[in-house]
């Protein structure tokens, strides 16, 4: 696949980006794609090796490596490398419904499994995906299904994210009449509200629904199911019920003066931020500010990369990220071989934009908030830190503060950005479904949960995960209740 030996005679190349001095006065997609020749010259690295673990995509020590959607990487690659983009985009869509998302968000764990970064820099895979689906959109490639053979059965998804979504992608292509219900005022779930706009244009998003609200799936804002009787009418009108409502409970800072205002949830920081964008261009003063306040993040996650990014743009005076684990290395370690994911030093985007304002990575590595101070009226003003070391107990390894390092910084905006201890309860009472020890659905490896009318995917099932994840779960659940329902119907024959 792509050209014999054209890992040796090419060096990899990424996608460009607007420098930051220009970007971070928008809120605009900051990444540039390649010239069509530099993108099939990219492709052509892709070494046609036996074993592609590129698209296997399996759990190492807990982290991915490889794509969960098992994407044909190497025979697209191929053929981007031959320019014939109506085929890669076919055999591309044949495994992955959103590539427009992935392309955008996905960490590319397919990358870390690429054999070719063994020993040299893996193919540019997350590159040549987004090139296909975008080429496929500027050329009229994509274009909605409308001969759909219909089953007669209806299905509800509950949860417009990226789980729900490809759900009710997969289960309308299969010909049920599918509606999503979606509690917020938009569709997408994290993908609308916990990912800044600078990384994923909404108007990339709108651009799927409407392709698929062509194809003939019902799109309901606004709309939450919390009670039992709620539930009850539901499952007398559909055929089955997919709960894809996401692990949305953030876990907390439990420390003293967690009550100070102008503290938030990153969430719903991103979250307002992003609406107001949506609703007015950030002229409805809706938006959580932090045009002159010195902002403190804790999490140096993905979500922190984005408050760190969203921050900077909105003037902040400074960006403090806290993180409690160590800096990594720059270069793999003995215990985290290939094709693990590499746990290594790298600044995203949120961080380089703060380094060229600030003048410094804004991650405080070690570190831990121990306390958080406010003023007279409530407000937060700064906040105490402590470097802690990692020691093992009885319990496993765990953060211990170092004496004499305690520390106060200024604070007016504290964000926190811990990630999610697990899906919020009242969909799954209403529906009477039971729960794990992890408060997740108690759901099979197909899908299944309690409640036989029930299915549930994504990071309800699974707990906080990727976006990818979160697709491939969605329509793995869709062929296991297509097949359960048409298994009924074939039941139901036998008894007619």
């Amino acid at each position: 696949m792509g050209k014999t030996g054209g890992f040796l005679e090419y060096g990899r190349k990424d996608h460009g980006v607007r420098v930051p001095g220009e970007r971070l006065s928008d809120f605009d997609e900051f990444v540039l794609r390649l010239p069509e020749e530099e993108q099939k010259i990219q492709a052509a690295r892709c070494m046609n090796c036996g074993t592609a673990f590129c698209q296997t995509g399996m759990l190492i020590d807990g982290k991915v490596s490889g794509c969960p959607l098992h994407n044909l990487i190497p025979e697209w690659n191929d053929l981007v490398f031959r320019g014939k983009w109506k085929e890669a985009y076919d055999r591309l869509s044949l495994t992955n419904p959103f590539p427009e998302f992935t392309g955008r968000v996905c960490p590319a764990p397919c990358e870390a499994g690429c054999n070719l970064g063994l020993g040299d820099d893996p193919t540019s895979i997350k590159d040549d995906e987004l090139q296909i689906i975008e080429k496929a959109f500027d050329n009229g490639f994509v274009k909605p299904m409308n001969n759909l053979s219909r089953s007669g059965r209806r299905v509800l998804v509950i949860g417009g994210g990226p789980a729900g979504l490809a759900a009710a992608h997969s289960l309308n292509r299969l010909g049920n009449k599918v509606t999503v219900y979606e509690r917020s005022d938009r569709m997408g779930g994290l993908l609308m509200y916990g990912i800044p706009n600078m990384k994923l244009d909404k108007s990339v998003i709108s651009r799927r629904l409407d392709l698929m609200a062509a194809e003939g799936v019902e799109f309901v804002c606004n709309k939450s199911v919390t009670t039992i009787k709620e539930a009850q009418e539901i499952l007398s009108q559909y055929d089955a019920v997919v709960l894809c409502c996401g692990s949305t409970d953030p876990r907390n800072l439990n420390v003293q003066g967690r009550e100070a205002s102008e503290v938030y949830y990153a969430v719903d920081y991103l979250g307002r931020n992003t609406k107001s964008l949506l609703d007015s261009k950030l002229t409805d003063g809706k938006a959580v500010s932090a045009k002159g306040k010195h902002v403190v993040i804790v999490g140096g996650g993905d979500t922190g990369t984005d408050c760190a990014a969203t921050a900077t743009r909105q003037g902040a005076l400074s960006v403090t990220q806290i993180e409690i684990m160590d800096c990594p290395p720059s270069d793999r370690a003995a215990n985290n071989p290939w094709p693990q994911w590499p746990m290594t030093y790298k600044q995203d985007y949120g961080q380089q934009e703060v380094d060229y304002k600030f003048g410094a990575d804004p991650r405080r590595w070690l570190t831990t908030v121990t306390k958080i101070n406010k003023d007279d009226s409530g407000k937060v003003i700064s906040v105490d830190i402590v470097k802690v070391k990692w020691e093992k107990t009885d319990k496993g390894f765990a953060p211990v503060p170092v004496k004499g390092s305690e520390e106060t910084i200024p604070c007016g905006l504290l964000l926190i950005a811990m990630g999610f201890t697990g899906p919020q309860t009242p969909v799954m009472d209403a529906f009477s479904v039971e729960r794990n020890s992890r408060g997740l659905p108690a759901a099979d490896k197909l899908y299944h949960t309690s409640n036989p009318k029930v299915f549930t995917a994504g990071d309800q099932r699974r707990g906080q995960s990727l976006v990818v994840w979160a697709i491939a779960e969605g329509v793995e659940c869709a062929y296991e209740v297509n097949l359960c329902l048409e298994k009924q119907k074939q039941q139901s024959a036998k008894i007619d």
